[in-house]
């Protein structure tokens, strides 16, 4: 969604909500398939973008901006049919929405957007590590989270 009457700063915010719209119906997909000792993990990382998400618009609706609704669906960007493949998408879900604060905290104007930004960027950038460590790979971090 790009609305030409929408400065970097707010539209790199409705941008992130969009990202975190996605993310909480990924993780929907992710606890149908994820694997059951995975739960509580799930549970905490959806409700974390649930309430991200819901501070997001608050944050929109503060500064005047009207934020977008989510999508009816959204498409996954591979089949997910077992654990592996949730835990696969659970990451590419923290990825994404990396990118999508990243750019936040690169256009931010205002110290609360910035520290909120740096805030969620570190949020998902920890839970990335931790998909990564349940996958396997090595590094579980990297250099410079949110960077496409």
């Amino acid at each position: 969604m790009t609305s030409p009457e929408l400065g970097p700063e707010q539209q790199s915010l409705v941008d992130a909500l969009e990202a975190e719209h996605s993310a909480v119906f990924g993780y929907g997909v992710v606890s149908a398939f994820a694997d059951p000792a995975r739960a509580d993990e799930v549970a905490t990382d959806t409700a974390a973008h649930r309430a991200r998400r819901d501070a997001t618009i608050d944050a929109l609706i503060t500064i005047g901006v009207e934020p977008p609704v989510a999508a009816p669906g959204y498409t996954v960007p591979f089949p997910v049919d077992d654990p592996a493949s949730a835990a696969q998408l659970a990451l590419q879900i923290e990825t994404d929405t990396a990118v999508a604060w990243r750019s936040v905290a690169e256009r931010a104007r205002s110290e609360p957007t910035r520290a909120t930004a740096i805030e969620a960027l570190t949020d998902t950038a920890v839970r990335a590590a931790q998909w990564r460590i349940h996958l396997g790979i090595v590094p579980p971090t990297v250099p410079f989270p949110g960077r496409s």
